[in-house]
């Protein structure tokens, strides 16, 4: 068996990583120990920043259809009487809509049917990793039938990716906690079909003596959650049909054939004590589980992998060395806890059992919706956390206040190329490092070119009424939606280098190329004939060949030597 990348794990996070690296020419074996892809309706709803990693793999016009795209959300108070309507189509300021409702069944499926275009990944259902051993230099892994009826199988890869959800195997193997807290609270979900409900816009039911979600889908589609009281039901327990009927009579009549999905859980808030382990890293649940109160469980899982897998392409193709894989954990771990901790809260707001409190809460936001900025905080979803990283793969900006450094870039729809093409801005920045600069001159643009920065896109931002105009190694973008000037006015005069997760990486004028240059070469790898990162172009090429794998450095020299057999399922 030859591949870079083991990726254990076929839900959504294990499903975007594999494209990722694939569509970034690494070889990557996919395993799941189901038969097949979930029939289980578990995530909702997809966030712009999905979407925008699921476009830069190429595969977000498949997953369209699927969702329905730019819906919003209406709470109601304690009497069942509107009280902030959070619409989610905004200026799509990522280039797709804010919030998208889906079945996670069919993301699921479009995402394996996807994945036969990418002869870079083979995808094994039914087979599960039974033991890894780390060395310095690979990772010795041993997989299997999930039912141990054929010998197990070993290898060595370059790295595993523990994407096999809240009971990973993976994170077991290595024996990394999860700290946190569960949450004693039942919930019955409901999955439903010929439902009447046809709003774009998921509804929370605040009154505190049954804390209720609907959110209609496709086709009608529909999911319920109830909060139940004490004795209706157990975790994991299937739900008798007569509850679900009586739940959902204030709603809809229900007959048995109606319910797609039925089941009773409770919630957890917990995160890994660390995200990497040597040669081994963990993503999605496996890495964090929170309350569904934010909509951002898988979300979170995608964010790993957009982080991750770029990263892991740089040092497979010797473009960087072990250290850039550390900031994996530094990225990724603060903003996953900020989520989880907004998860916590919106669920004590929101779906409190307390009438008193659930009374005060209405009162607050609606002294909030009579002003301007907490009308725009509460209507626009702007409770989300940013994702904005202030220490990793980034260069701190010592300039003006506000720096977007370690945000990611907007992407508004601008005019390219000789026909004036429309396109999204990433289309244009390709798959690996690019330098945009706004209002610079060529000698400001050579200044940067000599100072060896990873940049393998140059795109110069026209922000007056001119025509794009491309210049050699560079080519340049207009506006094309209004957005232009109010996005980019602010940085005239400075370039913005930006990672292949669209992350800023830096933000500085010409005389400064050298020293943002200088600050990356912390990342580069190890002393070797004719390889630094200052002379790479940037990993604009990886998706043009196949990168094999490379001995790397690890800053966890020898980590341990695991080979245990058991496992919990995805």
């Amino acid at each position: 068996m030859q591949a870079d990348v083991l990726v254990v794990g076929a839900g959504p996070t294990g499903l975007t990583a594999a494209h990722l690296l694939g569509s970034l020419g690494i070889r990557v074996l996919l395993v799941e120990r189901n038969p097949t892809t979930s029939d289980d309706a578990k995530a909702i709803s997809l966030d712009d920043e999905s979407l925008r990693t699921l476009q830069s793999a190429g595969i977000d016009r498949a997953v369209y259809p699927i969702i329905v795209p730019g819906t919003g959300t209406k709470y109601f108070d304690v009497g069942g009487r509107p009280l902030v309507h959070a619409r989610g189509l905004g200026d799509q300021r990522f280039g797709h809509p804010f919030k998208n409702p889906f079945a996670q069944p069919d993301l699921e499926r479009v995402l394996v049917e996807e994945l036969r275009h990418r002869p870079d990944v083979e995808t094994r259902f039914h087979t599960r990793l039974f033991s890894l051993e780390q060395h310095s230099d690979r990772v010795r892994v041993g997989i299997g039938p999930s039912d141990g009826t054929e010998p197990v199988e070993h290898f060595d890869v370059s790295y595993v990716l523990g994407c096999d959800g809240g009971r990973s195997t993976v994170r077991e193997l290595l024996s990394i906690p999860m700290q946190g807290r569960s949450f004693p609270d039942v919930w019955l979900v409901a999955d439903t079909v010929g439902d009447p409900h046809d709003q774009r816009y998921g509804m929370h039911m605040g009154d505190p003596s049954r804390p209720t979600v609907i959110v209609p889908g496709r086709d009608g589609r529909c999911r319920y959650e109830f909060l139940l009281h004490p004795g209706e039901g157990l975790p994991g327990d299937p739900p008798p049909f007569e509850l679900v009927r009586q739940l959902l009579r204030p709603y809809r009549e229900i007959t048995p054939d109606q319910v797609e999905r039925s089941v009773s859980y409770t919630f957890h808030a917990l995160l890994a004590d660390r995200l990497r382990d040597g040669r081994c890293f963990l993503l999605g649940d496996a890495a964090h589980m929170m309350p569904p109160f934010a909509g951002q469980g898988l979300n979170s899982g995608v964010r790993d992998a957009a982080n991750l897998c770029w990263k892991l392409a740089d040092v497979l193709a010797g473009r960087a060395g072990d250290t850039l894989l550390d900031t994996y954990d530094t990225e990724r771990r603060p903003h996953a806890q900020a989520v989880i901790d907004l998860s916590v809260r919106l669920g004590r707001i929101v779906m409190t059992t307390s009438r008193s409190r659930a009374q005060l809460r209405d009162l607050l936001v609606r002294i909030a919706m009579h002003t301007p900025q907490g009308r725009r905080y509460l209507t626009e979803m702007r409770y989300r956390p940013n994702t904005r990283v202030r220490s990793g793969a980034i260069v701190p900006f010592d300039g003006k206040k506000g720096s977007p450094v370690g945000t990611f870039l907007p992407q508004p729809r601008v005019l390219h190329g000789p026909q004036l093409q429309v396109t999204r801005l990433d289309n244009v920045l390709g798959r690996g490092w690019s330098l945009l600069g706004v209002g610079l001159t060529d000698a400001d643009w050579n200044t940067a070119a000599h100072a060896g920065l990873p940049a393998g896109k140059r795109v110069s931002v026209v922000l007056d009424d001119r025509y794009p105009r491309d210049r050699p190694g560079r080519t340049a973008v207009a506006d094309a939606d209004g957005r232009l000037q109010a996005l980019f006015g602010g940085l005239t005069g400075h370039f913005l280098l930006v990672r292949p997760d669209r992350l800023i990486a830096a933000v500085f004028p010409a005389d400064q190329s050298e020293r943002v240059s200088h600050s990356l070469r912390r990342f580069a790898p190890a002393p070797e004939p004719d390889v630094s990162l200052a002379a790479s172009d940037g990993p604009a090429e990886i998706s043009h060949e196949v990168v094999r794998p490379r001995p790397a450095p690890t800053a966890h020299p020898v980590t341990k030597s695991v080979s245990k057999t058991q496992g919990g399922p995805r």
